[in-house]
């Protein structure tokens, strides 16, 4: 289905080229100035170069072909060359017909499919999830949601940091603490206990233990070292503990991506791209592609026009140990391999990476890879976001923390039952926190503001979910099925700016995706609101004697509600029953 800026500037271009004219002068945009009409082209102050008239001459005689076209109500040739458009009610609606009978509102998919890989994950094993994560999960599980709404396939990786220093710091923390473990016994022939030695709060307590223990203790840190290295070369007793600690931490960490609800369909660390490296490496020697730096290995990325110096890609430490970057890299080997994709975006990236991957062939030429950046979330002093002890607050607290805030809230409204206001404070708080962060620019800061983002009026969360269970409470009360009811031509102002708003629909999400920019549907999704609710509080709906006019209504305010309840989808949360 095509955007309906597209339908109307195909027959403004169409009357530019029957009066002598270059159609592609007949370009139609939404109108900057809605009361004086709905659309606008000014195709006719950029030709009236080429053509040597007046611009008002050209727009008037565009405009005398445009008059007896039966898609507009009104035509206008406006000083000093604007062509002013307004569509009649009846083509209007039946545009919104098309909306309401075609799949996913008639939004146009892509012609060629892409697979799409989506890296927004990150987080550490043995660590808590803490706010740092919040975004690039938020903004990671939107963007694959709006990609794969286009038709693509999209595949979303955890990526977890389980292979780096930290595995070395806590095998050697917990040797020290547990020394009779079998782990550490060389002599040991197994088979190892299938019970981990240690809890999730265990775990969590040892990492950073063994961290500030590193950083003044040179002869641990050295250890520490050792131990990451036997383990990334198959030590069988650092194995066995390691999958330990995988299993404890991947429970927890799962745990807490489901209460934002947030999935991935691999779970995959920078353990899977082991196997990857070594051939991968030795490819890239045989090459040339790397280079040997007081034994290190690395790929020189620097570029000519680099404003400021890059640093290299170093694959290969002098005593052999790997780095983030190159089990990024072996990942991308990895990906490519299995999945074959033709865009890889990252929520969290390094430069060095992407260049190194173009310069030793690891990816195809013609393949995008793309570096999502992202702001912090701050706390009301303009600070990256702490608890009330300065430290960092865990997600876990986080998500508990605005759930327990919006449950207080709907208890004092007594509209939701005992029953179901548990489940109505989790979905309210979830569209709290999500549009909260996904309604800004997600490369900007922005201030964690919990009474802001929970208002159930203003630009939020709940204020969109507040609209839905308000329509949707109309049309319960209606006693019929609407799903059937056609959309009747606009006889309102503020039906016709509902209608106007919702006909924009495919135009704001193709633009989402476009600019992999949740804030734009954040944006639409509020307008959209806010039409939506002037119609409904100012308009005799189910009190309407013309039963016409009535089912009219009903059928415009079920699409607004279907339309709130695809963007929210797209964004990451639902809506309840009550509010």
């Amino acid at each position: 289905m095509k955007k309906l800026v597209d339908l109307i500037g195909a027959e403004v271009s169409a009357a530019f080229e029957a009066r002598g004219y270059d159609p592609a002068y007949g370009q139609v945009t939404v109108s900057n100035r809605p009361d004086l009409c709905q659309f606008q082209c000014n195709g006719s102050l950029k030709g009236a170069k080429t053509y040597k008239k007046a611009p008002l001459v050209i727009a008037g005689e565009v405009a005398e072909v445009l008059q007896a076209n039966p898609m507009f109500q009104t035509v206008e040739a406006a000083a000093p060359g604007f062509l002013n458009l307004s569509l009649t009610p009846a083509y209007l609606a039946g545009y919104l017909e098309q909306m309401r009978t075609q799949q996913d509102f008639g939004l146009e998919k892509e012609p060629e499919p892409r697979t799409i890989l989506i890296d927004y994950g990150g987080p550490n094993v043995a660590k808590p999830l803490h706010v740092g994560h919040l975004r690039s999960a938020i903004i990671g599980e939107s963007i694959k949601r709006i990609f794969r709404a286009f038709g693509n396939q999209v595949i979303g990786d955890v990526h977890m940091g389980d292979w780096g220093l930290q595995m070395g710091l806590i095998i050697e923390q917990l040797r020290d603490e547990q020394p009779d473990l079998p782990y550490y016994d060389l002599a040991f022939t197994g088979p190892y206990p299938a019970q981990a030695p240690f809890t999730i709060g265990e775990l969590e307590a040892i990492y950073p233990k063994a961290s500030a223990r590193a950083k003044e203790d040179e002869a641990f840190a050295a250890r520490a070292h050792e131990a990451t290295f036997r383990l990334q070369n198959g030590d069988p007793g650092f194995t066995a503990l390691w999958r330990h600690i995988m299993a404890v931490s991947i429970a927890d960490i799962r745990r807490n991506y489901d209460k934002l609800d947030v999935s991935f369909e691999l779970w995959l660390g920078e353990s899977d791209a082991q196997p990857y490296i070594a051939p991968m490496v030795k490819d890239l020697q045989a090459r040339g592609v790397v280079v040997e730096d007081d034994g290190a290995w690395i790929i020189p990325v620097e570029e000519e026009s680099d404003s400021k110096p890059v640093p290299p890609c170093i694959l290969l430490k002098s005593d052999g140990a790997t780095l983030y970057m190159t089990r990024d890299l072996a990942a991308m080997k990895y990906r490519r391999n299995t999945y074959n994709f033709e865009k890889c975006l990252y929520v969290v990236a390094f430069q060095q990476v992407f260049r190194a991957a173009r310069k030793g062939g690891i990816v195809r030429p013609e393949t995008q890879l793309t570096h999502l950046g992202y702001g912090t979330m701050n706390g009301k002093d303009g600070k990256p976001f702490k608890t009330r002890t300065g430290g960092v607050m865990r997600l876990e607290q986080l998500i508990g923390d605005i759930t327990d805030f919006v449950a207080q809230k709907i208890a004092e409204n007594q509209v939701v039952s005992q029953e179901n206001q548990a489940e109505t404070a989790r979905l309210v708080a979830m569209a709290a926190l999500k549009y909260g962060d996904l309604s800004n620019q997600p490369a900007k800061d922005y201030v964690f503001d919990l009474d802001r983002f929970s208002a159930f009026e203003g630009n939020t969360g709940p204020y969109l979910l507040y609209t839905i269970v308000r329509l949707g409470s109309i049309l319960s009360k209606y006693g019929a099925d609407a799903s059937t009811l056609p959309i009747a031509a606009p006889d309102t102002d503020l039906a016709l700016d509902l209608a106007l708003v919702l006909s924009r629909m495919q135009d704001n999400l193709i633009l989402a995706y476009r600019d992999a920019a949740p804030n734009v549907i954040c944006t639409y999704a509020y307008d959209l609101c806010c039409a939506a609710n002037r119609f409904y509080h100012d308009t005799r709906i189910l009190s309407e004697p013309d039963q016409a006019k009535k089912e009219g209504y009903l059928a415009l305010i079920r699409l607004a509600k279907a339309a709130l309840e695809y963007c929210i989808d797209l964004l990451g949360f639902s809506a309840p029953e009550k509010m």
